[in-house]
């Protein structure tokens, strides 16, 4: 199919220069005349003046796409050319390839304003719980792996300390919590009350739940240990200083903050946790995530009997 379509376009190609001939040299003789020696239809070349200066139907959709696609860049300015073209998608119902959005974006100049992540080295591995995942992300079930870590948000002058914890199956933020007080502990402990509630509420109870995070103070303390000691909870840390040991979280962490800042306007917010609630209910229930085909993760969970 390939072959075939580059031989139509080089039909085409030829074609045009010949019209091109027929142009120049029309004022010299006649037009029928040039098109029996160019062996060209005469029909045909009329058609090609009158096209002139016209767009077809493609560069015309091309300008109408490139419009939607800046319109949804202005409005989530976070989104790469797959988000972009998946809203433009929910927006109008307009099937197109992801690497025509990406043809559109790039020539006209729109670009994710995320900023880019840096390599680090690996770091040393925990003495107290060591890495039990290393690499194998894919939970068949919810609450079979998750994952929790802290960021820090600056909205003003102040600096707040938001602790997420999250599920790897569908990437649902089971608990968060945040606060202004630094170096609080509160956040870890009632994300940790969150995630043995939802324990409690399980059919099966016996199933192990592992819980890995990074080598923070707090998630290696022993007081924090001993909060989960009558639960079946198996630890597991990445490797100090070793963001990608925890990638899904780290990503995820990375994504979030662009969009409450550049979606959601979080800098100039008057309430933090009131927004950070209604932008997790975003996150689970109306998001959509390319890893889950472009599903939030609560319609990923569902679709899925669970």
């Amino acid at each position: 199919m390939g072959g075939r379509s580059w031989c139509k376009e080089g039909i085409r190609y030829w074609q045009r220069k010949e019209y091109e001939v027929i142009e120049e040299l029309k004022g010299k003789y006649p037009v029928n005349f040039l098109c029996q020696v160019m062996g060209v239809n005469r029909s045909g070349y009329y058609k090609w003046r009158q096209r002139q200066g016209k767009m077809n139907r493609y560069e015309r959709d091309r300008v109408e796409l490139t419009r939607l696609l800046q319109a949804a860049h202005e409005k989530h300015p976070s989104h790469g050319y797959h988000r972009l073209a998946h809203d433009v998608f929910l927006k109008t119902g307009w099937v197109f390839s992801h690497n025509l959005a990406h043809k559109c974006c790039k020539a006209a100049g729109i670009r994710s304003k995320a900023r880019k992540g840096r390599y680090k080295r690996p770091g040393e591995e925990s003495i107290l719980f060591p890495n039990q995942v290393r690499g194998h992300w894919n939970a068949a079930a919810p609450l079979q792996l998750v994952v929790s870590d802290m960021t820090t948000l600056k909205v003003g002058t102040t600096y707040w300390e938001w602790t997420i914890l999250l599920d790897t199956f569908n990437n649902e933020i089971l608990a968060h919590s945040v606060t202004s007080q630094r170096g609080s502990n509160k956040p870890y402990y009632h994300c940790l009350e969150q995630l043995k509630k939802r324990m409690d509420k399980r059919e099966e109870q016996t199933s192990q739940v592992v819980f890995h995070t990074d080598q923070g103070a707090v998630y290696s303390s022993r007081a924090f240990c001993q909060a989960h000691h009558d639960y079946n909870i198996l630890r597991s840390m990445s490797r100090g200083g070793t963001p990608t040991d925890n990638p899904i979280i780290e990503a995820l962490n990375g994504w979030i903050k662009e969009e409450l800042y550049l979606d959601f306007d979080l800098a100039h917010s008057h309430d933090v946790p009131a927004l950070l609630d209604a932008y997790v209910d975003f996150f689970n229930n109306h998001r959509p995530a390319a890893a889950l085909g472009y599903r939030s993760p609560v319609q990923f969970k569902t679709e899925r009997g669970f």
